[in-house]
């Protein structure tokens, strides 16, 4: 059925119930731990629970038509539930509805542009967003939820390919990076691509992303510097996960797995990197076949506790965006050539770093980028005279 919605509403005012189709009961048949991740959260089983109020909700996609290689990803986000619903309450004080599964529209682009509207809303109302299932083309409508924001956004896309082919068809699995960085209005400040692995990318499509000064790590370089990635993926909006990345052996449901890739607890470790994140207002996790996974549902297992890590996460957020408070302290280090000065922030809740990048002009759309997440390592290296490449990176985006 083709459901009618007005573009132009303001997303406030919008009623998302005409959006999704309630959970299967078989889902959640036979729960009764009171300690369950179930039991902790409002699901939209007979009513749909009222997102308002919520901090995270979970939005399931039937939505497979953008890859032809992964047909059978429209199942997923049910046998995710399955796993999910069943593990253990982590920390905090749980505020999170499930808001079921979105209904598909009469083709790909209007199942992303349904997703787009749901997205606004929900982070329009400080609801953060968690997509499971379908596939990763449903990244192009993640980011187009951010088009009325007034602000730039920074992109953070982990997968074993690089899905930004030129093909001149509309949005599927193998050409939204390249939707992305072509459309307009163009609010995308930084890509970050993690854990792609160097056989299966054109050296000229990474050569792409190094000009438009957006930076990718392989897989090699992400396993030996797991905690340098932390800064990156503290510096991203929104998060876009392919299951594609974790090697074949600890996910195989998935039409396109790779033999080498992530394991399971690095990608969880990412996962908790991100929840942490206090910028990232939406996440996807998208791929996941169960008509390719093995008996046990491994990849549904293995997907269900990232979304768990991620969640937690997300509750042990520290609230740290006033530098000027006395939580910081500020280190100013003398450069021997331009810049004069590099500034830093460290964290004495988290000791984690920021440094000040100056932006060359006066424009409200990179005032939030000024400060920017960095390292240790980063301040060490100033200290040393040097200019972090980092920094070098961030003032170039901005030019």
């Amino acid at each position: 059925m083709l459901i009618l919605y007005n573009l132009a509403q303001r997303p406030e005012a919008m009623d998302l119930k005409i959006f999704f189709s309630p959970i299967d009961e078989e889902v959640y048949e036979g729960i009764e731990d009171p300690t369950s991740f179930l039991k902790s959260i409002s699901i939209f089983a007979e009513k749909q629970p009222d997102y308002k109020g919520a901090n995270i909700a979970i939005i399931g996609l039937l939505e497979d038509g953008g890859s032809e290689a992964n047909q059978g990803a429209s199942e997923a986000a049910d046998e995710i539930r399955k796993k999910l619903y069943r593990l253990k309450k982590g920390f905090g004080q749980y505020k999170i509805v499930d808001l079921g599964n979105l209904c598909k529209g009469v083709d790909v682009a209007e199942s992303q542009l349904r997703l787009k509207e749901v997205c606004a809303v929900l982070i329009d109302n400080e609801v953060l967003p968690v997509i499971i299932g379908g596939t990763h083309d449903h990244t192009y409508g993640q980011y187009l939820a951010y088009e009325n924001m007034n602000k730039l956004v920074s992109l953070l896309n982990v997968d074993a390919f690089l899905d930004i082919e030129d093909d001149g068809n509309p949005v599927n699995s193998k050409n939204h990076l390249h939707k992305i960085l072509l459309h307009e209005p163009n609010y995308l400040f930084s890509l970050n691509q993690l854990a792609y692995q160097s056989y299966l990318i054109d050296n000229d499509t990474l050569a792409v992303l190094e000009k438009l000064h957006f930076d990718a790590y392989r897989l090699g370089h992400l396993r030996q510097y797991l905690p340098d990635m932390e800064p990156i993926i503290r510096d991203a909006d929104l998060m876009s996960f392919d299951i594609t990345a974790i090697k074949s052996s600890d996910a195989p449901g998935n039409g396109n797995a790779q033999p080498f890739g992530l394991t399971g607890e690095e990608a969880c470790q990412i996962c908790w990197y991100a929840g942490l994140n206090e910028k990232m207002s939406s996440v996807g996790f998208y791929e996941y076949n169960p008509d390719v996974d093995d008996a046990h549902k491994k990849t549904a297992s293995v997907t269900a506790t990232m979304i768990w890590y991620f969640i937690e996460g997300f509750y042990h957020r520290k609230d740290e965006h006033n530098f000027r408070g006395n939580d910081y302290l500020k280190f100013v280090v003398s450069m021997p050539t331009d810049p004069e000065n590099l500034v830093f922030y460290k964290s004495k809740l988290s000791e984690k770093w920021w440094m000040e990048v100056p932006y060359p002009h006066s424009n409200f759309l990179y005032e939030r980028n000024l400060i920017i997440p960095c390292s240790y390592s980063d301040y060490q290296l100033a200290a040393s005279g040097e200019v972090p490449e980092r920094w070098i990176t961030a003032q170039a985006k901005m030019i």
